[in-house]
């Protein structure tokens, strides 16, 4: 089950003390444990609205060097997924070698879980702050957020696909043209339990100066 909403504590207002070197063995474990669910393996109940403004307020919470929120979030859920579903189907509609049954696909796109969150890089025009670093925000961004709805009991996974990659997709889906998709956050409840997969060898990949 879901922690109660009451569990996520208030974020600190300006200049308020916000240390957060404190010793938590539970993020330690979650970290140590932390697995994505799989897009099928997510199903109701969704975070609910209120959960969901309260995960982006945490998912916010990354370095962001200038202070500039290069970013912003689409939330996608309810009857939302259909109209988000609809605009992609109306991108491919008519491309060549597209049948009926990759239209339904694309119009069904968002109903493959209960919510989504669409995180979108937003660079800003900045002299000091270079794009790249606007964009590992963003990327942060989407990290932060499958984490703190682990944190809350919620299942997710963080995707790219095809829409983030195609032009005429970001732009239905209400994006500027200097803007990208750093990624849909997929959220729900895990209808089965996750099991450790093959990952990178972390110790190959550490050296020393």
């Amino acid at each position: 089950m879901p922690l109660p909403l009451s569990a996520i504590p208030a974020s600190p207002h300006e200049n308020e003390p916000a240390n957060a070197a404190k010793e938590s063995a539970e993020t330690l474990a979650l970290l140590a444990r932390r697995r994505s669910s799989k897009l099928m393996q997510l199903a109701e109940p969704a975070p609910s609205s209120k959960e969901l403004d309260a995960l982006i307020n945490l998912a916010g919470r990354v370095p962001d060097h200038g202070k500039l929120g290069p970013w912003r979030f689409v939330v996608i859920e309810g009857e939302a997924r259909e109209r988000a579903g609809a605009a992609l189907e109306q991108v491919i509609r008519n491309d060549e070698g597209v049948d009926d049954a990759r239209r339904d696909f694309v119009r069904n796109w968002f109903k493959r879980a209960p919510a989504c969150v669409m995180v979108v890089s937003s660079p800003r025009p900045s002299p000091k702050v270079p794009e790249w670093e606007q964009q590992l925000s963003a990327g942060a961004v989407c990290f932060n957020l499958l984490i703190s709805a682990h944190a809350l009991g919620y299942g997710g996974c963080w995707l790219t696909e095809w829409p983030t990659f195609d032009e005429r997709a970001r732009a239905a889906l209400g994006l500027a043209t200097e803007e990208r998709i750093a990624g849909f956050v997929y959220l729900g409840t895990a209808n089965m339990g996750a099991s450790e997969r093959v990952r990178a060898d972390v110790s190959s990949r550490v050296s020393r100066y």
